[in-house]
């Protein structure tokens, strides 16, 4: 392994462990202090990334399972964004954690270190390391608030919902090895390419588990079962980063897989069919994401659905097999970072310890914190896709690339559309608590009427947030530009 390739990787462990052992010598009233350490440690090696640039040349480790392109660049950059926005995020929320606060901030790093190693996949052993990287980290930090109920059911459903995902997985990358008898994703391409697979049933056995365990990732039906219970029982600067972190590191495996060790493209061999399977996996993961949350009161577990149905969006753009389905994956996960992280950070403020995170404590948000409100207002207002947020953009894009293929599914694109329309009620419900809610209704205690008082990390979070919306909505050639040089080494 060069060491010179991971040494982002190396930073971001190292990070963890520093923040780890001081921790020891902190007291617990000083656990800002390792916050801000973490996350200026983060923004440093943000800066040295984006300094390289996005047009490298592609760089693979002697091994063959790591590799280093603009596709790999685009995602660590956007894991190290949602590292630092989740780490301040945590920061204002670390006086609920009985437990020592430094753990929270190197699990963090460690699970962050796992999103980089996954944006670097190259070969199923590296992607295997990541997967559980990332998931074993989360497992705990769902139930990081072991003296909730609700928290410590969370995390046993996740370990265990997610070993099985595990199991599942590691079964298809031994019928994988077994037919190609290779795990790196170029020797795969090349020898699907050459026509060598000679147990091709087996082959696609592998695939076919494969493809599922990194559905689960996503929470894409039918493997989404997890995702409302986890997201509701865990803290929310942990759901935060699990919504956008764990689900990015999710997609850009999965385009890793299809489209450099399978090979798939739109008129290539057929091994797999991809297109059908993933079409009607979007469709009823919208339908069930939408209806689903449309009875919603509590807040957390709302997005919980809301972030199935969007995994439905996004799987649009692999279904499309094309590189502006891709680019357009890439678009809508920046815009859903900023979304996700401003709901989820104006949420953990809102929501007291030992209460549900019901709709009614939004009742006058906007007398409360104006900038709470709108923060809250632009994040579902980008997440229903409307423009001219980053949200609508993301969507635009992602139907336009399931549109123009010449096998195009009409009916698809009737089912996103569709959620889209389900999307502005339980959407736009959101916004009618802030502005006109009258607080809990089966109680006679009126809604609160006290200044929210904010702390310094939380501003800096909604701020950048409300920037980041409105930015990619507004003026999009950047990010267009930097998602379409992502992608070109994935040979579509």
């Amino acid at each position: 392994m060069n060491l010179s390739l991971i040494s982002l990787e190396i930073g971001v462990a190292l990070l963890g462990v520093l923040v780890l052992l001081a921790g020891l010598w902190t007291p617990p009233h000083r656990r800002s202090a390792l916050g801000f350490c973490t996350a200026l440690g983060l923004t440093v090696l943000l800066a040295l990334l984006v300094k390289q640039g996005m047009a490298i040349e592609t760089l693979t480790d002697s091994s063959g399972g790591f590799v280093r392109d603009g596709l790999a660049v685009f995602f660590k950059a956007l894991f190290l964004l949602a590292g630092i926005l989740v780490t301040l995020l945590t920061m204002g929320f670390a006086n609920r954690l009985r437990t020592g606060g430094a753990e929270v901030y190197a699990l963090n790093c460690f699970a962050l270190c796992g999103m980089l190693f996954a944006a670097s996949a190259n070969s199923f052993v590296m992607l295997f390391v990541a997967i559980e990287l990332i998931t074993i980290t989360f497992y705990v930090l769902t139930s990081l608030q072991s003296h909730r109920l609700r928290s410590l059911e969370a995390g046993i459903k996740y370990l265990i919902l997610g070993a099985a995902a595990s199991a599942v997985m590691v079964f298809g990358i031994a019928l994988i090895y077994g037919s190609a008898h290779t795990l790196q994703f170029n020797l795969i391409a090349d020898g699907l390419a050459a026509g060598h697979m000679k147990q091709l049933l087996l082959f696609q056995l592998g695939a076919l588990l494969l493809l599922a365990g990194l559905a689960f990732k996503i929470a894409a039906v039918p493997f989404q079962i997890w995702a409302p219970d986890v997201y509701q029982g865990a803290p929310a600067p942990v759901t935060a980063f699990l919504a956008i972190g764990s689900k990015a590191a999710g997609f850009v495996l999965l385009l890793r897989v299809l489209y450099t060790a399978f090979q798939v493209q739109p008129d290539g061999p057929r091994l797999l069919e991809p297109t059908a399977m993933f079409s009607v996996m979007a469709a009823a993961t919208i339908i069930f994401g939408s209806l689903c949350a449309l009875r919603q009161r509590n807040l957390k577990r709302l997005l919980g659905y809301a972030s199935i149905a969007s995994a439905g969006y996004v799987l649009l753009g692999i279904v499309a097999l094309n590189e502006r389905g891709a680019a357009a994956v890439l678009v809508y996960l920046a815009g859903y970072l900023f979304a996700v992280i401003a709901a989820f950070t104006v949420i953990s403020i809102l929501t007291p310890e030992d209460e549900d995170e019901d709709l009614s404590i939004l009742a006058n948000l906007h007398k409360r914190s104006p900038l709470m409100a709108l923060t809250l207002t632009l994040a579902v207002a980008s997440l229903a896709g409307i423009p001219p947020l980053a949200g609508f953009l993301g969507k635009f894009l992602l139907l336009r690339a399931v549109i123009e293929p010449a096998a195009t599914f009409p009916w698809l694109v009737a089912v996103a559309l569709l959620g889209v329309v389900a999307s502005l009620y339980y959407y736009f419900g959101i916004i009618r608590e802030i502005f006109w809610g009258t607080g809990q209704w089966w109680t006679e205690k009126a809604p609160e009427t006290a200044a929210i008082k904010l702390a310094d990390s939380q501003v800096v979070v909604l701020v950048v947030c409300v920037l980041g919306m409105l930015a990619v909505g507004l003026y999009p050639q950047p990010i267009l530009e930097i998602a379409n040089a992502a992608v070109q080494g994935l040979g579509l």
